[in-house]
């Protein structure tokens, strides 16, 4: 092997009027969501091990704010399909993590599903 990579994305050509648009059906991962899914799920294991008491702890290692700590460990609550979900870029274009931050979910998985079927 001679240390060449190739990509391949699948698309397809359509026809709008005189032009050709390129069509993907790629999903959409959001990769700060992602990232910060990581992070609060790595810190919510630093807890439950008991390397850490608390998540105003983590925010001090870290250097960040206790709330921004606090909002990313929430995202541990969610519901499996959910996640899986988000993590193969299904979600609504809407849903991202500033929504997460900014809107409280259910600890109740099936009221969660019910407010993400509304982005629909």
């Amino acid at each position: 092997m001679n240390g060449e990579m190739e990509t391949f994305v699948p698309m397809e050509l359509q026809r709008r009027g005189v032009r050709r648009l390129a069509v993907t059906e790629t999903p959409a991962h959001d990769t700060t969501f992602l990232e910060a899914l990581g992070r609060a799920f790595y810190w919510q294991r630093l807890i439950n091990e008991g390397m850490v008491k608390s998540g105003s702890e983590i925010a001090r290692r870290e250097g960040l704010h206790p709330s921004t700590v606090n909002e990313l460990l929430r995202l541990t609550l969610l519901a499996p399909d959910i996640i899986e979900m988000l993590m193969a870029g299904r979600q609504p274009r809407r849903l991202t993590l500033m929504w997460f931050q900014r809107n409280r979910l259910p600890v109740d998985w099936q009221a969660q599903r019910d407010i993400i079927r509304t982005f629909r």
